[in-house]
C-alpha cells in the first residue's frame, strides 16, 4: 500500500509504460445455472462439479491459462438469490477485510478465506523476530489520506490508538548520499505497533464475518444456483455471491475455469512488476562521513539494486529504541524482473545474491566505499511477485451480475492502502445493493467488465494521493544537505 500502504514500488522514479493494445476475445458462450433444474454432482454429492463442461487437455502455464480464460462458458445465474445471502471473499488484505466490514455494515454475511499463514492483512504485513524483538514492516510503509470515507476509518484507527503520524524526518536520497527532505504535508501515517494490527482491528468487532485461514481455494464451480468453493478437493462453502480479492497468477489460474470470462479477462489485463524486500538489522547506526544517518524513510534514486529504505526502528519505536536498527530496503521493479524466481521457494543462491547486491546498492547510495556496511546481524529476503500495477482500469470495483462475481483491491485504482480500502468498500456496497433486487434486473449492475487499462507512472514503493516526490521537491526551498547532519 506506498506499497502505501504497500509501499510499493518502481524505478527511483517515474517509468513511463506502454499502454497495451486491447485484446478482444471470441464472444463466450453461455450456461445457465438454475435451482428449479438443477444437475446431480457425479462421484462425490458433496462436492459440487460441471458435468457438461469440456475438459481441457492444457497445463496450467500463462499462455494455457490464457487460453482456458477467453474459451470458457460464461455462467448465468437465473435462480433468486438467497433470503440471508452469504458471500464469499477470497483474499484477506485490506480490500477484501474492507469488503467483509462493508458488508456487515449492510447487514449481509460473509467468509473470508486467506492463505496467510501469520495473520491477515496480506501487504499489510508486520514481522517480529524473538527473542531478540526486532520489528519490520516488510511491505506497506506508510499511507496518506485523501478520501473522507478512508478518514472514517483512519479516525477509527486513531481513536483505538493504531495510527499514528509519522513525524520522522523522510526524503529523496540520491547515489552519493545526498539528500533532500519531503514537505510534511500531506500527512503521513504508520501503525502505531506496525501495519498488520490494522488489518487484525477491522474484524475485531464484526459478528457476521467468518475468517478461514490458512485457506487456500483452488476451485470455483457453480452449481444449483450457488457458488460452491473447494480447497484441493475439500469443500469449502457455498455462496450466493463470490469476490475475488487477490491478483497475480493464483487469481488467474483460479478464474481460468470458472465460468466467469469477463472476470478472468479483465484480470488478465493487469501488468504487475515484482519487487524484492530485504529486512536487515545493523548493531549501529549507518555510517554517512563523519556522522551518521537521521532520516527514517527515503526514496532512493540512482540505484538500481534500492528504491526505498526505512528504519522500522526508529519510525516505530523512536527515542525508545535501544536495540538494533531494524531496515527494511525495497528493490527497484528493473532490479526485481532480472532476478525473479518462485516466490514460494526461493534458491539459496538467489537469495545471497539479492541481498549482496542489495546492501551494495544502500552503500552507493549512502556515498559509503564498497564493503563498508557492517554485515547485518540478521537478514531476509523476500520477493513480492505481484507487486506494484504498471497499469490499471481507473474504477474502483468490476462486477458481473450474471455470474455474481466481483473483484477488489488497491490495483484497480493504483496501489495504495487508501486504494485497497476504497475498492472493498465500493464492491460491498454494489453487491449489497445487487442483492436487494434478489438478482432480478442484472443487467443494470455490470460495472468494469469492458473498461480499457491505462499505463500508470509512479514510485517503486507504490502511488500515493497527494504525494508528488519530483514536485514536492522542486518546490521544496529548503536545500539540500548531506546525511551527516547529526555527528557523534
Amino acid at each position: 500500500m506506498a506499497l502505501t500502504t504497500l509501499p510499493i514500488f518502481s524505478s527511483p522514479f517515474l517509468i513511463p509504460v506502454k499502454t497495451p493494445k486491447p485484446f478482444k476475445p471470441p464472444k463466450p458462450l453461455t450456461i445457465t445455472c438454475s435451482s428449479q433444474e438443477p444437475r446431480k454432482p457425479s462421484g462425490n454429492p458433496e462436492r459440487p462439479t460441471s458435468r457438461n463442461r469440456k475438459r481441457t487437455k492444457y497445463g496450467t502455464s500463462r499462455r494455457s491459462i490464457l487460453k482456458k480464460t477467453f474459451t470458457q462458458e460464461q455462467v448465468k445465474f437465473t435462480a433468486g438469490v438467497s433470503a440471508d445471502p452469504h458471500v464469499g471473499i477470497i483474499g484477506g488484505g485490506m480490500a477484501g477485510l474492507v469488503c467483509a466490514l462493508s458488508l456487515e455494515k449492510r447487514g449481509v454475511k460473509s467468509t473470508v478465506f486467506d492463505t496467510g499463514m501469520h495473520g491477515l492483512g496480506g501487504r499489510m504485513g508486520t514481522r517480529v523476530i524473538d527473542p531478540q524483538q526486532l520489528i519490520f514492516d516488510h511491505a506497506a510503509q506508510f499511507f496518506t489520506v485523501s478520501d473522507s470515507q478512508f478518514a472514517e476509518l483512519v479516525d477509527y484507527w486513531s481513536e483505538k490508538g493504531l495510527v499514528r503520524q509519522w513525524q520522522g524526518l523522510v526524503g529523496l536520497l540520491e547515489v552519493g548520499g545526498r539528500f533532500v527532505p519531503l514537505p510534511p504535508s500531506p500527512p503521513r501515517f504508520i501503525g502505531v505497533k506496525g501495519m498488520r494490527p490494522l488489518a487484525d482491528s477491522l474484524l475485531s468487532e464484526t459478528s457476521m464475518v467468518n475468517v478461514v485461514r490458512p485457506c487456500w481455494i483452488s476451485k470455483l464451480e457453480p452449481y444449483n444456483g450457488m457458488w460452491h468453493l473447494s480447497e484441493n478437493g475439500k469443500p469449502r462453502g457455498q455462496f450466493d455471491a463470490i469476490v475475488i480479492a487477490h491478483n497475480g497468477k493464483c487469481a488467474n489460474s483460479l478464474l481460468a475455469s470458472s465460468g466467469l470470462p469477463l472476470i478472468a479477462r479483465q484480470m488478465k489485463r493487469l501488468e504487475l512488476s515484482s519487487i524484492w524486500a530485504l529486512l536487515a538489522a545493523f548493531e549501529d547506526p549507518f555510517p554517512i562521513g563523519d556522522g551518521k544517518v537521521t532520516f527514517e524513510g527515503a526514496f532512493v534514486k540512482g540505484v538500481d539494486s534500492v528504491s526505498w529504505m526505512a528504519n522500522n526502528s526508529m519510525k516505530l519505536l523512536g527515542s525508545q529504541s535501544h536495540g538494533p536498527h531494524c531496515w527494511t530496503f525495497f528493490s527497484s521493479a528493473a532490479f526485481g524482473k532480472r532476478n525473479k524466481v518462485p516466490q514460494e521457494n526461493i534458491p539459496t543462491a538467489t537469495a545471497e545474491k539479492v541481498k549482496a547486491s542489495m546492501l551494495e546498492g544502500v552503500e552507493a547510495a549512502l556515498g559509503l566505499p564498497k564493503g563498508s556496511l557492517p554485515q547485518p546481524l540478521y537478514s531476509r529476503v523476500q520477493l513480492w511477485g505481484a507487486a506494484l500495477p504498471t497499469n490499471a482500469p481507473g474504477i474502483p470495483c468490476i462486477f458481473d451480475p450474471h455470474g455474481r462475481a466481483g473483484i477488489c483491491g488497491d490495483w484497480l485504482l493504483g496501489s495504495n492502502l487508501e486504494s485497497a480500502a476504497l475498492s472493498g468498500m465500493a464492491l460491498a456496497n454494489h453487491i449489497a445493493d445487487y442483492l436487494r433486487t434478489g438478482g432480478s434486473c442484472p443487467d443494470e449492475f455490470a460495472v468494469g467488465l469492458d473498461k480499457e487499462f491505462q499505463a500508470i507512472q509512479g514510485h517503486d514503493i507504490g502511488q500515493f494521493p497527494g504525494v508528488e516526490i519530483e514536485s514536492s521537491i522542486q518546490d521544496n526551498q529548503t536545500p539540500a544537505y548531506q546525511l551527516a547532519a547529526s555527528h557523534v
